[in-house]
């Protein structure tokens, strides 16, 4: 089998539901380029990680194995792209670990929710600030935290939502519109919405309880 012989939607339906090794193969051979090369661009970001070019790749083949079983070509959206985003997504949560390490104390800690001008929750505003030193924050309710992660998650865009990881595991500004192929501005927009957005959930949260 030649992969050039054959789209991507064949190779993937060969690949998953006829188990067809050798269409698994030629995705892997197909993709590996794309891999390789964000991967040497990652690479940077992994310094005194412990994370050499080689443990990317291989993330970088995990996403793309998770993107060829959960396609579905009904989206509106070609497999080449979600492959990409699935790559993208294994390699920056590797970076985003390797950098957590390094910061695990901060990531441990948040605060109280305090209150900012017209009495408003100001923790979003902890959640992507730089500096967390401040004695004023300490650990919450688990429980609450998670809920707050998760709608969070749900709340915002995939693009916001790799914004606001990069940004809580202490990456600058040049780092996150570097690593997401963005500009600055960009990324202070969707910061700022993030920002908006969390506000929101807090503010809801509170009238719940």
């Amino acid at each position: 089998m030649n992969y050039k012989e054959y789209n991507d939607y064949e190779l993937v339906n060969y690949a998953v539901s006829d188990h067809n090794e050798d269409a698994m193969e030629l995705l892997y051979q197909k993709y590996q380029p794309m891999i390789i090369s964000y991967a040497k661009k990652m690479i940077p970001f992994c310094s005194q990680g412990g994370i050499e070019l080689n443990d990317l790749i291989q993330e970088g083949l995990i996403g793309l194995n998770s993107a060829i079983e959960h396609f579905n070509e009904q989206k509106d959206i070609t497999f080449y792209t979600f492959a990409r985003t699935c790559v993208e997504r294994r390699m920056i949560s590797t970076v985003i670990s390797t950098r957590r390490l390094k910061h695990k104390i901060l990531n441990e800690s948040v605060p109280f929710e305090t209150k900012g001008e017209n009495d408003e929750p100001i923790y979003a505003d902890y959640l992507l600030k730089d500096e967390t030193s401040d004695p004023e924050y300490v650990l919450l309710n688990n429980e609450r935290v998670q809920i707050l992660k998760e709608l969070i998650h749900d709340e915002l865009t995939d693009f916001e939502l790799q914004v606001f990881e990069l940004k809580m595991n202490h990456f600058t500004y040049e780092e996150i519109a570097s690593i997401l192929d963005k500009n600055i501005k960009s990324v202070d927009n969707a910061l700022q919405r993030i920002k908006g957005k969390i506000k929101k959930i807090l503010v809801n949260l509170d009238e719940k309880e």
